[in-house]
């Protein structure tokens, strides 16, 4: 037996009707209430034709018959609910960056072929600009907020829908094979709609329990997590444990200012609610976190666990978080769009350490050839890979779904892309993702897209994109550039030409300037060289941080 989604959450709100579900701000949501909001969001999305076409029986992975919802939001009650919303009405609902601009958000749309977006206010504008091109778009809920901003021509006010649809059961039935899609970028830095099989996701994404019977699934749901996701729900750590948190029955607390990270919004909210457990994004959000219990005093003895995901937590960050906090129990967890989570590294009292995982069940390194999996102590540099329940594919890219699902000895496999060893004592050591992407404050940037955006400047002959470390990001974005001729090397305009096509968080930290940039015979760039040359010029060139997004922002 598998369970969809949909039918998880009911039968566990059923158990638990007057129970808080979800609170944002001053919504203080039971379960009753979620299901009741959800079930009418469902409803309206159905009186709009909205659903199932195709069956899944009769698609190949990469294939999808059903309608997709663009979820374009900061964090809040919206947008969760518009994720249990639309797998309610057997419609697939997807991830937006809310960072991207109207370039971004037009190849994304049209790619994900969206017919339904919910969207705050602040963001209208942008999704404005590319609304004629998107002729599928028939659906679009708004949800007011600071900007201002009047309603879209079409649009409908996100709590007006609700508040005219059915609060009955939507009359469909729901199925384990209905699709969840999480947007992630490609290796060229378009983004990829990775295909999941919702009770799939349930289990690998969502960490929902996999009994055979749905008394057994509801049964783990004790309720006694009260979990605050700091990261945006636009990235999969945060909805994944947002949704592992209903499967346990328990509370998700959204922080008060969402559209940043605002460390005394969080460690009050921690504090009020007495809340147990934290997600953040690594680094990036641990040292302005760690800032603020060093200038203030919070009562924290109800936090017990911290999780980073989506980014490493330096050593030296999770002891100062220990020194604060010294029975906090803080979690690495790996896991990708791809293969789901996999691997699990935990640091308390005074054993902090970070980048090995100890392998568990269906995680595997596979030979860098790709034809075995590899034995403990062996020391070639392999692959990480996962079996069992895994996504199905890429959406409408079926070549690249086979090169990330290969069939080895009759099994297949995740393979995401991240290069591992298998040490004799049954840790897996981590060497990073083979392909050319920056991991910056748990953001994934892909040096192809920085580069084609810098090259679009009628100054740039050439340029390679590489990272290096940073205190405040993990890693940052250099650009290695040669001008033209007598072009000046002006880093302002190069960030102005680029801000056209890519989103502010993507922009170069610092600029080298140089007169040549080394590639191989075939043309392809030297990013080993590119990376060095980024790390020898530390302090070299100006920084331009004052023209990327504020150390604030997500």
């Amino acid at each position: 037996m598998e369970f969809s989604v949909a039918e998880v959450h009911e039968a566990i709100g059923a158990t638990r009707p007057d129970a808080e579900c979800l609170v944002f701000r001053d919504r203080r949501l039971t379960w009753a209430q979620v299901t009741e909001r959800t079930r009418r969001l469902a409803n309206h999305l159905i009186q709009h034709d909205l659903g199932v076409h195709v069956e899944r029986s009769q698609l190949a992975g990469h294939e999808s018959g059903q309608d997709h919802l663009a979820v374009y939001l900061h964090n809040g009650n919206e947008y969760l609910e518009s994720m249990l919303g639309a797998f309610k009405a057997r419609v697939a609902p997807f991830n937006v960056n809310y960072r991207y601009v109207a370039e971004e958000l037009r190849y994304l749309l049209h790619d994900s072929n969206a017919a339904a977006v919910v969207v705050h206010s602040q963001f209208a504008p942008t999704l404005a600009e590319v609304l004629p091109s998107l002729p599928n778009l028939r659906v679009i809920l708004q949800v007011p907020d600071e900007s201002g901003h009047e309603l879209l021509p079409g649009a409908v006010w996100y709590e007006d829908a609700l508040a005219s649809a059915s609060p009955e059961r939507p009359a469909v039935e729901w199925s384990p094979d209905d699709l969840y899609i999480l947007y992630t970028g490609g290796t060229t830095g378009m983004p990829k709609g990775v295909l999941w099989r919702n009770s799939d996701a349930n289990v690998e994404c969502f960490g929902g329990s996999d009994a055979e019977t749905l008394e057994g699934v509801v049964a783990t749901a004790n309720g006694g997590l009260k979990a605050l996701l700091a990261a945006p729900f636009m990235h999969g750590a945060g909805h994944w444990m947002t949704f592992r948190t209903w499967n346990l029955g328990g509370t998700v607390f959204v922080q008060s200012i969402p559209d940043r990270l605002d460390p005394a919004d969080i460690w009050s909210l921690v504090e009020r609610e007495r809340l147990n457990f934290l997600l953040i994004v690594g680094d990036a959000f641990a040292r302005p976190l760690l800032d603020e219990l060093e200038s203030s005093t919070y009562d924290l003895q109800s936090l017990t666990v911290l999780l980073s995901g989506g980014a490493a937590l330096s050593v030296g960050l999770k002891e100062k978080f220990l020194e604060h906090l010294p029975s906090l129990i803080i979690v690495d967890g790996l896991g990708s769009s791809e293969a789901g989570g996999q691997l699990a590294h935990v640091s308390a009292a005074n054993r902090a350490s970070t980048g090995s995982f100890a392998i568990s069940p269906g995680n595997h390194v596979l030979s860098a050839d790709l034809d075995r999996e590899l034995a403990a102590g062996e020391d070639e540099l392999g692959w990480l890979a996962k079996s069992g329940r895994l996504a199905l594919g890429y959406l409408g890219d079926a070549a690249k779904t086979e090169r990330t699902y290969p069939m080895i000895g009759g099994m297949r496999y995740a393979v995401p892309g991240d290069r591992a060893k298998l040490r004799g004592d049954g840790m897996v050591e981590l060497h990073g993702r083979d392909a050319v992407t920056i991991n910056s404050g748990g953001e994934k940037i892909f040096a192809e897209e920085v580069e084609s955006a810098l090259k679009a400047h009628p100054g740039v002959y050439d340029c390679v994109v590489a990272g290096r470390p940073s205190e405040r990001w993990g890693n940052e974005v250099v650009a290695v550039v040669r001008m033209r001729s007598g072009s000046p090397e002006d880093e302002a305009s190069l960030l102005a030409e680029a801000e056209h096509h890519i989103a502010r968080y993507k922009l170069p930290k610092a600029f080298v300037f140089v007169t040549e940039v080394v590639r191989s015979p075939s043309g392809k760039a030297d990013y080993r060289w590119a990376k060095k040359i980024a790390a020898d010029s530390s302090g070299v060139g100006q920084q331009v941080t004052k023209s990327s997004a504020p150390p604030e922002d997500r």
